[in-house]
């Protein structure tokens, strides 16, 4: 059972749809969340739907790519509520430059967008981790809970520079777990959880035609799925509230895959 009473998070990205969904699932579990990104309506808004479900919420405008902003975040919060004892790192996405179309090469690839994009995903990383995971270094406690995808673990077609920088991240949740413990102690833990296919504003028109069917792309996902469906954000939840809590102590390190089998199918 677990046990999350008044334990104080983070989501960077918690105005997303991913990172949204997992802050929502937190905040059920009696934590007191704090929601991080750099718009302020859909901010408060994601604030708002927790405080209207009886959750506790706090919006922190910030950029992840922006270290003053983060380090006002942290005062907010710590002034507000005391601690820091969970960070999950949401935040992410793509862009067109960085994408590869079927009548593109790789050589069609924009650098500007592709180090947009690694910025976005890998940097904004390492920075929020790099200014909150102080703060649980010094308490000794806390866990930092990154986001992968299926694209660091095999070549996906198209995402160059989503599926490089999503594998950066990767190195560094394993880099960063062996780091902690060993400068830090045992109590402070990084993993990663790796999700499937999921509907999100950045990937719709890929996966879904304007009438709401699968486009070419979004057929060959699902056939390659053994769930045959796309993820539901709220199934990320329960993975997450064990990665947060103490009764998953001894997990450390770990990239936990959440997608429906996609992973695990050979194709044939």
């Amino acid at each position: 059972m677990l046990n999350l009473n008044n334990k104080v998070a983070i989501v960077t990205g918690g105005n997303g749809v991913l990172g949204g969904a997992i802050a929502k699932g937190l905040a059920k579990q009696n934590v007191k969340v704090g929601i991080l990104g750099r718009n302020p309506k859909t901010v408060q808004d994601r604030v708002n739907e927790i405080i209207n479900e009886g959750g506790e919420a706090l919006a922190l405008v910030a950029d992840v790519l922006d270290e003053n902003s983060l380090i006002e975040a942290k005062n907010t919060i710590l002034n507000t509520w005391n601690s820091i004892d969970i960070l999950v790192n949401a935040a992410g996405g793509n862009l067109k430059g960085a994408t590869i179309s079927p009548e593109q090469t790789f050589f069609d690839l924009s650098i500007s967008d592709f180090d947009q994009v690694n910025a976005l995903n890998f940097k904004g990383t390492v920075l929020p981790t790099f200014i909150f995971g102080k703060i649980m270094a010094d308490q000794k406690h806390g866990s930092i809970i990154n986001i992968s995808s299926m694209a660091a673990h095999a070549a996906i077609t198209r995402v160059v520079g989503y599926s490089a920088s999503k594998a950066a991240v990767e190195n560094f949740t394993k880099w960063l777990a062996v780091e902690m413990n060993s400068k830090f102690g045992e109590k402070i833990r990084v993993n990663a959880i790796a999700p499937g296919f999921f509907i999100g504003e950045q990937n719709r028109d890929l996966l879904l035609n304007p009438d709401g069917s699968l486009t070419a792309r979004g057929k060959t996902i699902i056939a390659n799925t053994p769930m045959k469906r796309f993820g539901k954000p709220e199934e990320l939840q329960a993975l997450a509230a064990l990665l947060a809590d103490d009764a998953s102590s001894f997990i450390n390190g770990s990239v936990i895959s959440v997608d429906g089998g996609f992973g695990a199918f050979s194709g044939v």
